[in-house]
């Protein structure tokens, strides 16, 4: 293919200039490897979770994740799953973009938003890597660059064999660049969470047997901070609703003991869940503290506060956990590491942001009653719903891409 004038001339310039050495995170795993790179600020989560569903997709299939590294000192953030690895991105230097496609020698690429780099694209062509841009968007194109060097941009979307935008303002400005519209899938955007934690079915069973219909709240993941609200949320409610029972489960296990002693000191009836049996009509609180128990409680609940919220720290938990099983989504304000995710939900109104006990007490009185729940079910389902759709895609794609180059070995 003959390049354009534009991208030749970007391609002598990035070579000039000296070399960054690669350094990578870690040695190359064996076996196949998907490389997803995510430019777009706030798409982390989003990436990671497509990056684990791909991994328990495929037995033995690694990922590698790619973020930009905007300054010097940047720290690599944690990774989520045990199969997927997470690293800075190299310099647009051809010497380094050769060091990390050597060493990486990815089997298959997926590059979301856009912010494109010319030489790595190239190169990784070259090697006959697969790619495929996703959750394209306006926003993640370069206006200037491309209305002067608009067959720039246009060449480096050709070496992606399915691309697929977010939004019609992304739709377009693909358009515009000479894109072909037949070869553009509009999708939703990527988005995290949506997977259905699991629970034993015969402890589901046995403990909505044992509730008789009485009315259940979760409270989850809630700091040594935050329990005096939630119990003095509770006791409101309870003034409406007798025999509304919560679940609680603390962010940190070992917080169970220090947790019960300040229930007691409350009078509060509390059951130590898979210690001492089944709730009886008298048990105002169950106290849960195994994390993998989680997706039990969120199925038997119709309406979960969801803590680590309401003070500095964490930053929350995961409100998909909680709509895929048909949970309303309380929280408080302090959930920045899931900031997009809350912000979908409750735009749509699936969630409600509570900052005090008066607050989270009069939600859980008015959202017990069915109708209300079902509502606010009803609206997290679609939203997840339309995440999971793009997820899907991609790894039905990406599986059919490694089978068709398994088939050619």
């Amino acid at each position: 293919m003959t390049q354009s004038f534009g991208l030749a001339a970007y391609r002598a310039f990035a070579g000039r200039g000296g070399v960054v050495p690669f350094t990578p995170v870690s040695d190359r795993p064996e076996g196949e490897l998907v490389w997803c790179h995510a430019p777009e600020p706030g798409s982390l989560l989003a990436i990671q979770d497509l990056a684990a569903r791909l991994c328990r997709s495929r037995s033995g299939l690694r990922v590698l994740i790619t973020l930009p590294k905007n300054e010097p000192k940047t720290d690599l953030p944690p990774s989520a799953h045990v199969d997927v690895l997470i690293d800075f991105l190299p310099s647009d230097h051809p010497t380094s973009v050769a060091e990390f496609l050597a060493h990486w020698r990815p089997n298959a690429c997926i590059w979301a938003w856009g912010k494109l780099r010319p030489n790595l694209i190239i190169a990784a062509h070259k090697r006959g890597c697969p790619m495929f841009l996703i959750d394209a968007d306006n926003e993640g194109f370069d206006g200037r660059r491309d209305r002067w060097l608009r067959d720039f941009t246009r060449d480096l979307i050709k070496h992606f064999s399915a691309i697929m935008a977010r939004s019609e303002a992304g739709f377009q400005r693909l358009v515009r660049l000479g894109v072909a519209r037949d070869d553009i899938e509009m999708t939703p955007a990527l988005q995290a969470g949506g997977q259905a934690l699991p629970c034993i079915e015969s402890d589901l069973a046995d403990l909505s047997a044992a509730l008789v219909g009485r009315p259940v709240w979760f409270a989850n993941q809630i700091l040594e901070e935050e329990l005096s609200t939630v119990l003095t949320a509770h006791r409101q409610a309870l003034r409406l609703s007798h025999r509304l029972l919560l679940v609680l489960m603390p962010a940190d296990p070992n917080l169970v003991d220090t947790f019960a002693k300040r229930m007691a000191e409350q009078d509060f009836r509390v059951l130590h869940w898979g210690v001492a049996g089944y709730p009886d009509s008298s048990t105002q609180v169950i106290l849960a503290e195994d994390p993998a128990e989680i997706g039990l409680f969120y199925r038997l609940a119709p309406v979960s506060f969801l803590g680590s919220s309401l003070t500095n720290g964490p930053g929350g938990c995961d409100p998909f956990e909680a709509a895929a099983l048909g949970s309303a989504v309380l929280y408080g304000p302090k959930v920045r590491r899931f900031l997009p995710s809350y912000t979908r939900l409750a735009t749509e109104g699936a969630a409600r942001i509570v900052n005090d006990a008066t607050a989270l007490g009069t939600a859980v009185s008015r959202l017990i009653a069915p109708d209300q729940t079902a509502v606010m079910a009803h609206a997290g389902w679609d939203v997840i719903s339309r995440g999971a759709a793009l997820t899907d895609k991609v790894i039905d794609l990406v599986q059919d891409t490694l089978d068709l180059q398994e088939a050619r070995t």
